[in-house]
């Protein structure tokens, strides 16, 4: 730009920001965060800090917080320009990190940064966490919208979530009961919930599939857009009735590498994979891309969404509570004795 092009004056307009971008994002999300409310609320949306009271019942609570994202999911968002359960899966992420612990998800926030707001996809994305947050009871106090030029593709977005619940002390679930004989009990996914993206794109685009194709009987948009399943309310409700030695999310690094983080040193565990069918996603990519059944464990969940390690004698009662709470819940092994290698054996 030649001297005499200079302007006289910039504002923060002339940068690409939206200034009231903010304010419109607090319309979008107003009614969604109303919805959500819950024992302990004490504010609403708009100030500098979000309130809220740890509920009364609570004797010595503890604290459990966690945080997390959708990862590269959100790139099949934007190419199937779908985005009203992405939120789902932002919620699910990180209040199923918390529900491990024994602790009961309290309130929830989030984090949306985008290039320039576009107010119905914002809308899309709040609505879906709104409803995350309904199916945890967890309430949506606050977050932040950032509008960065420059940072992001035009129509793109990130997002990230903050959850904060509680649990008794003296309930708190570390794994330290778990021992020889007890029982693994699997919860059922949704499908790749949101992890392994990176490869289920790379698949997709290096084989050159159609999102229409049918996989299992479904448009294969529609199984890999499949909300992650939130096991919040389902485990609350059996904590309440069986001593549950642990629990682990089968998240990024698959059963070998999520169970392995509640099992003692002096303990390993053997799952059994023909005790349950593998969704028709995870066939199709290995038999598609030729992945080795070890690779599609330690990047996927493979069907099994949840873990819990019970005691042999609350197997048969803890599947009931589970299965009438709408859980697909199933024995998938067992914990041995003795340190081994591998603390997590696949047979």
């Amino acid at each position: 730009m030649a001297q005499s092009d200079k302007p006289d004056s910039l504002s923060y307009r002339d940068a690409g920001v939206d200034i009231d971008a903010g304010d419109a994002f607090i319309d979008i999300i107003k009614p969604v965060a109303k919805r959500t409310e819950r024992e302990g609320c004490l504010s609403g949306l708009g100030g500098f800090g979000a309130l809220f009271q740890v509920p009364q019942n609570y004797k010595e609570p503890i604290l459990v917080s966690g945080t997390d994202g959708v990862g590269t999911k959100l790139k099949l968002a934007f190419d199937l320009n779908k985005h009203d359960t992405i939120g789902i899966d932002l919620v699910a992420m990180c209040v199923n990190d918390v529900i491990v612990q024994g602790a009961e998800p309290l309130f929830f926030l989030d984090y949306f940064a985008t290039g320039k707001l576009t107010p119905e996809v914002a809308a899309q994305v709040v609505e879906g966490i709104g409803e995350g947050c309904v199916q945890a009871n967890a309430a949506l106090i606050g977050g932040e919208t950032a509008e960065m030029p420059g940072m992001y593709k035009s129509g793109e977005y990130d997002l990230a979530g903050f959850c904060v619940g509680a649990v008794e002390k003296s309930k708190i679930i570390d794994g330290t009961k778990v021992k020889a004989g007890d029982t693994l009990i699997g919860l059922a996914s949704t499908g790749a919930h949101s992890n392994g993206y990176s490869l289920v794109r790379k698949v997709i685009d290096t084989y050159e599939v159609p999102l229409d194709t049918l996989i299992g009987g479904k448009p294969l948009s529609e199984a890999v857009m499949a909300p992650t399943k939130i096991y919040v309310r389902s485990i609350l409700s059996l904590l309440k009735q069986v001593d549950v030695h642990a629990l682990a999310h089968i998240t990024g690094g698959g059963i070998p590498g999520n169970l392995n983080r509640v099992l003692p040193d002096d303990c390993h565990a053997v799952v059994d994979e023909s005790s349950w069918q593998w969704p028709a996603l995870f066939t199709w990519m290995m038999e598609t891309a030729n992945i080795e059944r070890s690779e599609m464990y330690r990047t996927f969940n493979c069907g099994v969404g949840m873990i819990l390690v019970v005691d042999q004698a609350d197997v048969e009662r803890s599947i009931s509570l589970l299965s009438e709470a709408g859980e697909s819940a199933f024995v998938i092994g067992e914990i041995k004795d003795g340190e081994s290698e591998q603390q997590v054996h696949i047979v």
